[in-house]
């Protein structure tokens, strides 16, 4: 209890801030997963999450952080490591990181010794991180948690640089998360497979490449607004797509 309270105080200093897609995002990558689900991953997901879908779900490892006895829980929303540098090469975290949150999932919901109290637990953390590894502020760099401290305007108000990948951008759009699930939905069997590919090692590496490209996109002090949403807007959305895609496979792969 004493490390927990302890990892409480320390992670923010790692990077917490807004340390997920907002609620939209969240919901959109749930939708789209939803749409690609086998029959027999549909019917193990509605015995765990008792008949809630993964958009209603897909919040719940964000609403925990207001309860502390969850905070050993706050390290697997991120994971930290130097720009340029492949994941499996860096020194890992010793309070874990998003792909050691994703993996212990995994195994706590595979192993059917486990009570379903807990095994749902892990479900709906694992639907959460999948989404949070599509978000490339999620897989990038401490010295400024993620982004959190490079600060900026977002059409005059204050954010910053995690904030308006997080948030900002999403919000500005002005559609409905089932709006933008349907639109960003429509690919074909041929081009779903080819997103798949690949493990959460070669996912997170992914995010990692483009959040090097996101930090020359702004630096602090930057105003930001119709300009930057229609230069970024397109990868916003195809980081969402592939996070609800992929989210689809880790799942029919789970309960296969």
């Amino acid at each position: 209890m004493k490390q927990l309270v302890m990892l409480f105080f320390l992670v923010p200093t790692l990077m917490l801030g807004n340390c997920f897609w907002g609620k939209t995002g969240h919901r959109v990558t749930g939708h789209i997963a939803q749409n690609h689900l086998t029959g027999k991953t549909k019917r193990a997901l509605k015995d765990l999450l008792e008949g809630h879908s993964l958009a209603y779900v897909s919040t719940f490892a964000d609403e925990i952080k207001a309860d502390r006895k969850y905070s050993g829980y706050f390290a697997w929303h991120f994971v930290n490591y130097p720009l340029g540098m492949r994941y499996e090469d860096s020194e890992k975290s010793k309070y874990g990181d998003l792909i050691t949150g994703i993996e212990e999932c995994i195994q706590k919901i595979k192993n059917k010794e486990n009570s379903k109290k807990t095994r749902a637990f892990h479900l709906k953390m694992l639907i959460h991180l999948i989404g949070d590894l599509h978000q490339p502020l999620h897989a990038s760099r401490a010295e400024d948690k993620g982004g959190n401290d490079i600060q900026v305007q977002w059409f005059g108000e204050g954010s910053n640089l995690h904030r308006v990948w997080d948030k900002n951008l999403i919000e500005s759009y002005g559609m409905t998360y089932t709006e933008l699930a349907t639109e960003l939905d429509q690919v074909d069997r041929k081009e779903r497979k080819r997103i798949q590919e690949g493990s959460i090692y070669d996912w997170v590496d992914e995010s990692h490449e483009i959040c090097a490209k996101l930090y020359d996109s702004a630096k602090a002090g930057d105003k930001l607004g119709y300009q930057y949403g229609y230069k970024y807007n397109d990868l916003l959305f195809e980081q969402l797509q592939k996070g609800g895609i992929r989210l689809a496979k880790v799942l029919n792969d789970l309960f296969k």
